[in-house]
């Protein structure tokens, strides 16, 4: 009867009105009130009778909990909430900052300014050091280098997970301070 439409796509399916197939089920009125167990069929001619809806709402329960209603508004009220609640939440993205273990003070401060525009507007930092060649003998050097990226951005942002080396680079996460 109902077919699942693009925008209703996340909500779980339930069973309606002819694909219950129990003998008998729990019954619930459109006002909430229980009418007790009833067999199937019965309970599907009381919900043609009002013009509505049979939805199974507790599958596991024995007998399984039915409910009359109308199921095109129900889905469409679950959508509107499942959409609200999915504006209310905040995406947070990382962003990521590639240095090099000798890198110059001033682009240094510029990569630095760039991640201090990250953490403001919310965005978490991955910040990379990568070393290239006779480099990986001096990954001392790296760890300087985040040394002073994390003092340019320590007014902003917050250390997550202290550099390490993975692989051939050296890697820090920066999120944004809670005041």
């Amino acid at each position: 009867m109902f077919k699942n439409f693009g925008r209703w796509r996340n909500i779980k399916e339930l069973q309606i009105n002819e694909q219950i197939r129990e003998r008998e089920v729990r019954l619930i009125d459109v006002d909430g009130e229980q009418v007790g167990v009833v067999p199937s069929k019965k309970a599907l001619e009381m919900a043609y009778d009002k013009k509505l809806d049979l939805v199974k709402v507790a599958p596991n329960a024995k007998p399984p909990v039915c409910r009359i209603m109308d199921y095109g508004k129900y889905k469409y009220e679950m959508a509107k909430k499942e959409k609200e609640a999915r504006k209310n939440q905040k995406v947070i993205n990382i962003k990521e900052i590639r240095l090099t273990p000798n890198i110059e003070d001033h682009d240094l401060n510029v990569k630095a300014n760039k991640a201090i525009g990250f953490l403001k507007d919310g965005d978490k930092v991955k910040v990379s050091v990568r070393f290239r060649g006779r480099q990986m003998g001096h990954t001392d050097m790296g760890r300087e280098v985040l040394g002073k990226f994390i003092e340019i951005t320590s007014e902003v942002g917050t250390v997550d997970k202290r550099p390490k080396m993975e692989g051939r680079n050296m890697v820090m996460y920066l999120v944004p301070k809670t005041e």
